[in-house]
């Protein structure tokens, strides 16, 4: 016989997604019997098909029997069950992942998704938007670098994080994924000098043009290349070059590695029963980057790594805030609502009036340079964290043995002349007689 028509399709697709929503207890029965607008005895004879040639037993007649291709009820009935108790944030993928390797059913994805779209469970994607050309990948790795933020409800409750991602261009390798209280220059500090530490340093970042990446006069325009922020200032010192994105879609690799972030982190974070941030870092940290990587990670277009070894360089000082100032008459430096009070060195008498930089650490300490000297290192209250310098190199000087002087010593006069010598010299006068 031939194919039905467009009619009898468009009328047993939508039988099929009614008894569908009916088994995934959207809707009644009896509602499902109003909707495509017959009996209620004649809904039970569809019901009754179904349970006995499964999810294609919907096959039309006329096509010459049911489908080949069709599932038993219940295994579907399992799969709409599970999704709908247990896995009822998870997306299509991540789902028909789960049902393969902790439960054991076999099907396509394309069934599962159709199936839950039919249940009504899972919603279809909407249409794609205009024709785009993906900008290819970087050959090696180290070449190009994705730092980026996405807020989200991670923990599918009303607290939003920031989830801070570090993307590697060419493998789509995490080198970082942290979740922050927001996305700042401290932040995005912390995540670089982890991933240079663990990898080296790296040619080009990319990313969105936030104001803790780039200084921008006028609000969606173009960046000034003049003004160098903090995350700047320390990537010019690597020698690491930054581009800009001016939309997301320049950013589509990382864009789409968030969305497939979204449809799996929170999902994993509540089957595990984690519900804070630290205990989201420690599973990142852990095990959970290493698997995502095991899952999406590609392998590079040619052998090798763009990654340069660190020739010595000090991360704690480059990934710092840092900040110029005038030290006063009194040897202080103001900074914020501390005053840090700069001791005397053995070089120079004073440092007033001289201009030195304040480092803010990342772990909250902060210290004074003056060229290439440290003249003070303190805590985040302002309070010194080590001994003045002056006396540092007084007790040096003592530990040091003299040099090129002779350390003068008075001694009593004392002179001890031998008893037979004393009486050679000397001879004792006898008395004479007579006299």
């Amino acid at each position: 016989m031939g194919p039905m028509g467009s009619v009898a399709w468009e009328r047993a697709m939508k039988i099929q997604e009614v008894i569908l929503r009916a088994m995934g207890k959207k809707i009644t029965w009896w509602q499902a019997a109003e909707i495509i607008g017959i009996s209620d005895r004649q809904m039970r004879r569809w019901h009754r098909r179904y349970e006995k040639w499964g999810y294609d037993g919907l096959w039309d007649r006329r096509r010459g029997g049911p489908s080949p291709r069709r599932v038993p009820l219940e295994t579907a009935q399992q799969v709409l069950r599970l999704y709908g108790e247990k896995y009822f944030d998870f997306n299509v993928l991540h789902f028909h992942e789960k049902l393969r390797e902790q439960h054991g059913i076999q099907l396509s994805y394309t069934w599962v998704k159709r199936a839950l779209q039919g249940a009504g469970l899972v919603q279809q994607a909407r249409r794609r938007g205009v024709h785009r050309k993906r900008r290819p990948r970087r050959s090696l790795p180290g070449m190009l670098l994705h730092l980026d933020g996405s807020t989200h409800a991670w923990f599918g409750d009303h607290r939003r994080y920031d989830l801070l991602v570090v993307l590697d261009d060419a493998t789509s390798e995490i080198y970082y994924a942290q979740l922050v209280e927001q996305e700042s220059t401290r932040t995005v500090l912390a995540a670089l000098r982890e991933v240079i530490q663990e990898h080296g340093v790296f040619c080009v970042l990319y990313s969105d043009r936030a104001s803790h990446f780039f200084e921008t006069p006028k609000a969606g325009g173009k960046i000034d290349p003049q003004r160098v922020t903090q995350v700047g200032r320390a990537l010019r010192e690597l020698g690491i070059g930054m581009i800009p994105a001016y939309s997301p879609q320049a950013r589509g690799r990382s864009e789409r590695s968030f969305g497939t972030w979204q449809g799996r982190l929170p999902q994993e974070l509540r089957v595990r029963g984690i519900t804070t941030p630290e205990a989201a870092n420690l599973f990142l940290r852990e095990e959970y980057v290493a698997e995502f990587n095991r899952r999406f990670r590609v392998p590079a277009a040619q052998p090798g790594s763009a990654f340069v070894e660190l020739q010595g360089q000090d991360l704690e000082r480059i990934f710092s805030i840092q900040q110029e100032r005038v030290v006063n008459r009194d040897n202080t430096v103001q900074i914020g609502n501390r005053a840090l009070q700069i001791e005397k060195t053995p070089w120079r008498n004073t440092l007033a009036g001289c201009r030195v930089l304040v480092y803010e650490h990342l772990d909250g300490t902060l210290s004074v340079g003056y060229g290439p000297h440290v003249v003070g290192r303190f805590n985040a209250e302002g309070t010194p964290l080590q001994e003045p310098c002056a006396r540092k190199r007084r007790e040096k000087a003592v530990e040091k043995p003299l040099r090129g002087k002779v350390q003068k010593q008075t001694f009593p006069l004392r002179l001890e002349i031998p008893p037979k010598a004393r009486d050679s010299h000397f001879p004792t006068a006898t008395p004479t007689a007579g006299l």
